[in-house]
């Protein structure tokens, strides 16, 4: 039995890790985790498990940590993921710089799987996306990524758009600090060719949907993801978690999983 502890219990994702971990025969919930201002303290969630603000507490009863908050609640729990040199699943998405350099270096003591989807899916569209754009990266071909979400989302572009991006731009040889364009407003001037556009749409109560153009001259090609439900997005977090469990540490990625 894997001991799981959750951190961000009371978000829309962390709700349903929890729902779903509970049903499971091989995952054991114990502990949950969130803010210490959250109204959910104290709350009940299975298993004679109650919301806790004591990280600490959580992450030691468990084998692993699923992260799915803020990226300063994720730093702080990963530094006690360091010291126990404990496992880590961290889909918290607007990591910045600082964030990954912290993720790497605790990798080197730590087994961490961190990716921006969970979804079989939408891995498979990263896979795509550089098999086309190496097929059309001399064709003359203009990339722009839209992805939407629900109207509650904090962060813009979502975590799986700017990884799509990062993945087109490594296929492309180029920087995508250079490259990408949020957005476009006023007189911008003609597209540049090494331009990748990426568009963030929300409303109402989106899943998750990411388009990916290829944009020809007398044609288009367009590769999509659609998910209709977070049980796709939770269900590979317990994959994840599973796949940690027996690994070494290091920093792992979905398409480990995948594999």
């Amino acid at each position: 039995m894997i001991k799981i502890a959750v951190s961000g219990a009371s978000g829309r994702m962390g709700q349903r890790i929890i729902a779903l971990a509970n049903k499971s025969e091989d995952l054991k919930l114990t502990g949950a985790i969130e803010s210490p201002h959250s109204q959910s303290l104290g709350k009940d969630v299975g298993n004679n498990i109650r919301i806790t603000d004591n990280s600490l507490e959580a992450i030691e009863n468990s084998d692993v940590l699923i992260e799915f908050s803020t990226p300063s609640a994720t730093m702080e729990h990963l530094e006690i993921v360091q010291k126990l040199s404990g496992k880590m699943v961290i889909g918290t998405t607007a990591l910045n710089s600082d964030n990954m350099e912290n993720i790497k270096e605790a990798s080197k003591t730590c087994a961490i799987l961190l990716s921006p989807n969970m979804s079989l899916g939408v891995n498979i569209l990263f896979k795509l996306a550089g098999i086309l754009t190496d097929l059309l990266a001399d064709k003359g071909f203009d990339i722009e990524i839209v992805e939407a979400h629900h109207r509650n989302k904090v962060d813009a572009p979502s975590g799986t758009a700017n990884r799509i991006a990062e993945i087109i731009a490594e296929h492309l040889n180029l920087s995508l600090n250079d490259a990408a364009r949020y957005g476009r407003h006023g007189v911008t001037g003609k597209r540049d060719d090494n331009e990748i556009g990426i568009h963030s749409l929300r409303g109402g109560d989106i899943v998750g949907d990411h388009k990916v153009i290829y944009a020809g001259e007398g044609e288009i090609i367009e590769i999509s993801h659609r998910a209709t439900s977070r049980d796709t997005f939770a269900s590979g977090a317990l994959a994840a978690a599973r796949f940690l469990y027996n690994q070494k540490p290091g920093l792992y990625s979905t398409a480990d999983l995948l594999k």
